[in-house]
């Protein structure tokens, strides 16, 4: 392209007040280039010559040419002049579709069979908690400030040590603390060796997966269970074994019939997602002799169990087993904040080595600071203190849940007396479809989900999962009216189906 020199106004606006002279030269070439004014290809005036004629220190305007050359606005070097770049950014960011720059030319790489396995990805729940939005704990009442002031301090004072690398398996005073936590707690047994920090139960349970299991290998599975995990082992290319679930938790004896030999089970014992039953205890001593005699492991998930509201909490299933078989998963992003991202396993003392070489495959360590910031929480009596709460809270709101429920939807929705978590289930009567109830619920800003969309083989009764831990008594009671009036209109339906 033939290069010609500018003959007319480079600068078209006045620089306003709060506009430095930099921005104010910077903005006005760019903008000129942008729209037209500035051809491509077109020659500018020297740096010196521009300065002159708009009254402006040359060592700004050098400043100015300097970062449009570095973005690729501008080309030359010194003794050639300044121009236009016949290339601008722009061509590259808007390509347009149909184009020939845009038409396809290559083949496309091949995704690996693990990719092709993978779902899409869930989106996150960035907007204030409704009713009943389920697994998301209370955090208008987390005590951000308390958490911050640990944050500040432990930043302030932070070591050389705190800054770089640490083991594999997590901070070692965080280790300690879980450990002791455990102990005293979940009747976990357990050493500050034998905890990973993981981010959270999702990763825990993949680490643990790509250790024990290998493509093709049959896996208990909880039927229903959460979406993450059949998604988990489907990628991994594990053959699931979907075992039912009743009122004492999975179905030994079934799993036995479907599937001896599983390499490995998923369980929640403590409280069951998304039915909310406890396993019973001959249940436990029956998965663990299974698990003895055929060699299997298992993954127990713990992930609410702190939230029981009668008794005491059920102690875990891996304090009854004295074979090394159980590997225990817990979460502090369920029961502090889902974007804290840290949580923890505990594994048998002969395979802490091969956890901490996986861990440091991955992605070598969760973050220290974050760790430390939570050790400092447990350590000072924080943590216990805000369970604490955080239990009378919930009890408090399952409670205003179950009365609302009874005075408005008595006849059309049953809730269970399962005093436990942040989730319970709504068993619907009277013929009513789960999938029907929750497109209208929808309608009015209510979020449910239907039972029978965590259900792997196994029919479920029709039934709606609802969350209360995250919302406060006046949304509870605004939901459920609503969801009354989106159920009426569904028996409404339903009945005027029948009679024609």
């Amino acid at each position: 392209m033939a290069k010609t020199t500018s003959t007319f106004d480079l600068v078209v606006r006045e620089r306003q007040p709060e506009t430095t002279l930099f921005q104010w030269v910077y903005d006005e070439i760019r903008s000129g280039i942008l729209d037209g004014r500035l051809r491509r290809g077109m020659r500018l005036p020297s740096t010196r010559e521009f300065a002159r004629r708009y009254g402006v220190s040359r060592g700004t305007v050098v400043t100015a040419f300097e970062q449009l050359h570095a973005e690729g606005y501008l080309e030359g070097n010194v003794g050639v002049g300044t121009y236009v770049n016949t290339l601008l950014p722009e061509d590259f960011l808007n390509v347009k579709r149909g184009s020939a720059t845009a038409a396809r030319t290559w083949k496309l790489p091949q995704l690996s069979k693990y990719a092709q396995r993978l779902g899409p990805a869930a989106n996150a729940r960035s907007q204030p908690a409704r009713a009943f939005r389920a697994a998301e704990a209370a955090l208008d009442a987390f005590p951000i400030t308390l958490w911050a002031q640990i944050a500040s301090r432990r930043l302030r004072g932070a070591t050389r040590t705190l800054l770089a690398d640490v083991d594999p398996r997590g901070y070692r005073p965080l280790r300690e603390a879980i450990s002791n936590y455990l102990g005293t707690a979940r009747g976990v047994r357990c050493t500050a060796e034998q905890v990973i920090i993981v981010a959270g139960i999702q990763q825990g349970l993949e680490l643990t997966a790509r250790l024990l299991v290998d493509p093709g290998d049959p896996v208990w599975v909880e039927d229903p269970c959460f979406f993450g995990v059949s998604a988990m082992f489907k990628a991994l290319g594990a053959k699931i074994i979907a075992v039912p679930v009743d009122m004492s938790g999975l179905s030994v004896v079934e799993g036995q019939k479907r599937c001896d030999r599983a390499k490995f089970a998923y369980v929640t014992p403590a409280h069951q997602f998304p039915l909310g039953v406890t396993m019973s205890l001959d249940r436990r001593l029956q998965i663990i002799d299974w698990a003895r005699r055929t060699g299997s492991f298992i993954f127990e998930d713990d992930y609410d169990s702190e939230y029981r509201y009668s008794g005491r909490p059920i102690p875990a299933l891996q304090g009854l087993d004295h074979s090394d078989l159980v590997i225990f998963a817990g979460s502090f992003s369920k029961v502090l904040f889902p974007s804290l991202r840290l949580g923890y396993l505990v594994v048998p003392p002969g395979l802490i080595d091969k956890f901490a070489a996986a861990r440091y495959t991955m992605d070598r360590h969760s973050a220290v600071i974050d760790q430390a910031i939570l050790c400092d929480f447990i350590n000072e009596g924080h943590f216990g203190r805000h369970i604490r709460r955080m239990r009378q809270l919930y009890d408090s709101r399952l409670g205003v849940l179950r009365e609302s429920v009874q005075r408005h939807l008595g006849t059309f929705l049953t809730i269970p007396e399962t005093e436990a978590g942040v989730n319970t289930v709504g068993w619907l009567t009277n013929g009513l479809r789960a999938d029907d109830v929750a497109r209208a619920a929808a309608e009015r800003n209510v979020e449910v989900i239907p039972i029978n969309r965590f259900a792997l083989e196994k029919q479920t009764p029709e039934g709606l999962l609802l969350g209360f831990g995250a919302v406060d008594d006046q949304e509870l009671l605004r939901g459920v009216k609503d969801l009354a009036a989106a159920v009426e209109r569904c028996s409404d339906t339903r009945r005027r189906a029948a009679v024609s």
